[in-house]
This record gives structure tokens, C-alpha cells and sequence, in this order.
């Protein structure tokens, strides 16, 4: 009994005096805001919980002394976001969309967050046009997607640049949302140094889902025959296309285009080429402008070809463009209306040239002594007359004067002798005619290829003279003094457009 007595005394002096500082309550410190006058009692111990950020991970960035702040209750997260929006306010930022954010617990935190979008080249309104951007950690979201945008070959100088025009990339996870969407833009043989030059273009590429648009707009144009080693070019060129969707604005505008007579597989080179064609709005722009030719005398079976030869032609400013170009060709050159229409058919560029470069050519024939009606007629006839170079005109006319001996009448029967290469094509054709003692006019030893000539160097007849080369709705090509080209001799449309259009 005396025993049991003995250890209940004992073990009530331990608890009355505990020495193990296991049992020890913690002492309660006062905390005062230094923005506030409220005082808070916090425990020692959390008073000292931050969470340091020194890290080697990124060099290239410093990082944060901060991350988040410290461990808050319900009041003290209200006290910290209504400092925290005060100092927002004082640096000029708008704190309203932050509503349902969730902040840092200190100030300090949102500073060092500021301070960081600045030092990358983010201004205050830049932020204010994306506030939500200040939610982003630096060592969480900023840094690592910004590694990223680097190594991908986006310059570090123009970082701030890419973030301004697509803040929402700070909110991406590199490995589950940008690494895949650079691995698709690879996939499409878009090169590996032009990818950083792809997203700076279009940078919410970024944000758009695989399985998505950027998907089914690529397998609907390899479907009408755009190759696809050319989507990549493609891609580089006008990335804009990946955002589009198949059956509002890609399909509707290829079926346009295809109801006027444009085959689809020289569609399909035109955009490998100028795959910004698809931005042309169906609506506001292509069909105004297709019927904008038509009221300017275009015949409507010449609209493929002119089409094909110019494919910016149905994305211009149209009307204004021929009003004034009809209006100088009818002034100085006496072209009536009419024969304006042909020679856009012809020559749809006509519509983009410089009046004075057109003037240079025509001014070289009037001082030969062409008249001015020779000089319509010949343009008329051969419009690309008005985009050489004098001293290529002068060159051949004088071996046409002085070497060939014939009359002028010629020329203005046959001005597309002024587009043939003079020591290429004129000379040794003509000295191997002179050498066979062979007379005839110049569109039959120069308007036909190398082996027709030889073909009728050595013919016992001379073939009657006929047109060149013309654009069928069809697809198929009528040269000259032959049958139309069977899709077995020439099964590839690049040749087609070769001959017919020159982009």
C-alpha cells in the first residue's frame, strides 16, 4: 500500500513540473502587420514557415525568395488579399477579375511576381489586359514554360513580346499541352528552326487541342490533293489555316472556287504555294471580287485561268484596282473597255502593276515607230509586252532590225517575240533556219518547244500557224498542231500548271 502511494505522488509531481518539452505548450508571440494595426497571436513555430525557392534548375532566371507566403487562416487571407490589392491598385493594376482568384498570402510574393513580368518586358497595361496572369507562379508556371518557349527557338529578348500577345501560356503545362502541339507541328514537316517563327505568328497554336481543328483542317486538304510533305511549308508560311474550321470556312470556300471551273488538284498546287488564299473571306471578299470581273467584261470560262495565273487577284481591293487601271489604259494607251477585259484574261497581274512601270515599255515601242494603234494592238495581244525590261526589248530589236532584215508589221503580227530570250532561243533558231535556207514567220520557230522545232527543222512541210497554249475548265492541256495531252502522257498537274499558270 505504501508503494502504490509512493508512485501516485511521483508521477503527480511529473505532471505538475514536466521537464520533456514534448509537453511543453507553445508560447504565443504577438504579430503585428506593419500595414495594419491589428495585432495577431500566431505560434512561433509558423511564424518561420516559408518556403525557400533557391533552385539551379533554371540559370538563366532568378528565382523567387518566395513562393506562396506563409500558412493563413480564413482571416488572415482576407487581411493579406485586401494589402495585396491595395498594392496593385498603387502600381496602376486593376485587381477586379483577381475576385475569384486565389492570391499569395504576402505582399511580397505578388511583388517579386510583378517585377519578374516587367523585367521580361511586360508593361502595366500589358498586365491589365490579362490580370489573371498575376495567379501564375514564377517557379511553377512562369519560369518553366518560358525555358520552354526558348529551347524551342522563340528568343529570350522577345519573350515578353510572346506572353503579351498570348498570356494564356503561362497557365500551360509543358509536358501534358506544349510539348505535344510541337510535336504535331514536327510531324507536319514543319522544320525545327522555323517553329519558334510558326508561334510567334500564331501563338495560340499553343492552346488548340490535336484531335481538334488543327487535325481534321489538315487531312481535308491532303484529301483534294495537297501533298503532304508541302503541308509543312504550309504551316510555316500561314499557320493561321490550323485554326479553321473544315465546314464553316475551308470547305465552303474550296467548293467555290471549284464550282467556277478551277480543278481541284491545281487548287490544291495554288495553295501548297499561297496557303493564305484560305484567309480570304467567301463572303466579303472572293465572291464580291469574282463579280466585280465579271461586271468588268470577264467572260466567265476565263475565270479559272485568270484565277490560276493570279490567285491573289480574288483577295485585292478589286474594284478600285480596275476602275483605275481600265481608266489609264483606255486614256494613254486608246485600250477600250473591251480590250482592257482581254488583257486581264491574259494578264490578271496587270491589276497590281505600276502605271509608270507599264508606261517604260510602251514609250520604248513609240520611239521605235510603232504607232500608237500598233502599239494597243500589240499590247492586246501579248500583255506581259507592258512587264519587260527596255534593255532586254532593245536587244532583241535591234537583232530583229539589223541581223534578221524584217519588216516591223511583223512584230506587231507577232509582239510575244519580245518575251523569248534573245541568245537562248532567237539566235540559235533563227541562225539554224538561215542555215536550211528556210523562210517563215516568227511565231513558228518560236512558239513551239525544242523538240517541235526540231520536229519541223526537219518535216518535210510547213505546219499551218496556230494559237498557244490555252486553259481548259477540264484540266487537260491543247498545245498546238497536236491532240489534247491524255492523262497518260502527262498524268501530273504540276505540268499542267507549269504551262498554264505562272504563280
Amino acid at each position: 500500500m505504501t508503494s502504490i502511494l509512493r508512485r501516485n505522488q511521483s508521477l503527480k509531481s511529473i505532471l505538475r513540473t514536466p521537464k520533456d518539452p514534448f509537453f511543453t505548450k507553445p508560447t504565443l508571440k504577438p504579430y503585428k502587420n506593419p500595414q495594419t494595426s491589428s495585432t495577431y497571436f500566431l505560434p512561433r513555430v509558423l511564424n518561420q514557415i516559408y518556403f525557400s525557392t533557391h533552385s539551379s534548375k533554371f540559370p538563366e532566371y532568378e528565382m523567387p525568395t518566395v513562393t506562396w507566403g506563409v500558412i493563413q487562416g480564413r482571416k488572415e487571407k482576407l487581411v493579406s488579399r485586401v494589402i495585396i490589392c491595395d498594392y496593385l491598385k498603387s502600381i496602376g493594376i486593376i485587381p477586379d477579375e483577381l475576385e475569384e482568384l486565389e492570391l499569395p498570402s504576402t505582399v511580397e510574393v505578388m511583388r517579386e511576381r510583378v517585377e519578374f513580368l516587367q523585367k521580361i518586358g511586360l508593361t502595366v497595361d500589358d498586365i491589365n489586359e490579362y490580370p489573371l496572369m498575376l495567379g501564375c507562379s514564377v517557379r511553377k508556371n512562369i519560369i518553366p514554360v518560358l525555358s520552354y518557349l526558348e529551347k524551342i527557338g522563340i528568343q529570350k529578348s522577345r519573350l515578353g513580346e510572346f506572353v503579351k500577345n498570348y498570356p494564356q501560356c503561362l497557365h500551360a503545362s509543358v509536358v501534358v499541352e506544349l510539348v505535344p502541339v510541337i510535336k504535331f507541328l514536327r510531324g507536319l514537316d514543319v522544320e525545327k528552326q522555323d517553329i519558334g517563327y510558326v508561334l510567334m505568328k500564331y501563338p495560340e497554336l499553343l492552346g488548340f487541342k490535336l484531335e481538334g481543328t488543327m487535325s481534321t483542317s489538315v487531312a481535308y486538304l491532303v484529301s483534294i490533293g495537297v501533298n503532304p510533305r508541302d503541308v509543312g511549308p504550309m504551316v510555316t508560311q500561314y499557320p493561321y489555316f490550323l485554326g479553321m474550321r473544315v465546314g464553316t470556312t475551308i470547305k465552303p470556300l474550296v467548293d467555290y472556287l471549284v464550282s467556277l471551273g478551277l480543278p481541284k488538284k491545281i487548287l490544291a498546287r495554288m495553295l501548297e504555294k499561297r496557303a493564305y488564299l484560305l484567309g480570304y473571306d467567301l463572303e466579303e471578299t472572293v465572291k464580291p471580287n469574282v463579280n466585280c470581273l465579271l461586271s468588268f467584261g470577264i467572260r466567265k470560262d476565263a475565270l479559272p485561268s485568270v484565277i490560276a495565273q493570279y490567285p491573289q487577284i480574288i483577295g485585292l481591293p478589286l474594284k478600285a484596282k480596275l476602275s483605275s487601271q481600265q481608266y489609264f489604259f483606255n486614256l494613254k494607251l486608246k485600250i477600250d473597255p473591251d480590250g482592257f477585259a482581254r488583257i486581264i484574261e491574259k494578264m490578271p497581274q496587270i491589276v497590281s502593276l505600276h502605271q509608270h512601270v507599264i508606261m517604260k515599255p510602251v514609250e520604248f515601242l513609240l520611239g521605235r515607230g510603232f504607232s500608237a494603234d500598233d502599239v494597243a494592238k500589240m499590247i492586246v495581244k501579248c500583255p506581259q509586252l507592258v512587264a519587260l525590261q527596255v534593255g532586254l526589248m532593245k536587244n532583241s530589236y535591234y537583232f530583229f532590225k539589223n541581223d534578221m532584215g524584217r519588216p516591223m508589221n511583223e512584230l506587231v503580227d507577232f509582239p510575244d517575240y519580245f518575251t523569248y530570250s534573245l541568245e537562248s532561243r532567237i539566235k540559235p533558231r533563227y541562225q539554224r533556219l538561215q542555215s536550211k535556207g528556210i523562210r517563215c514567220s516568227l511565231a513558228w520557230f518560236l512558239n513551239c518547244s525544242d523538240q517541235r522545232f526540231e520536229e519541223r527543222l526537219y518535216g518535210d512541210y510547213i505546219e499551218p500557224e496556230s494559237s498557244g497554249p490555252s486553259f481548259y475548265m477540264g484540266g487537260k492541256l491543247e498545245l498546238p498542231g497536236n491532240e489534247i495531252v491524255s492523262e497518260e502522257e502527262e498524268s501530273d498537274d504540276e505540268t499542267l500548271y507549269r504551262r498554264t499558270v505562272s504563280l
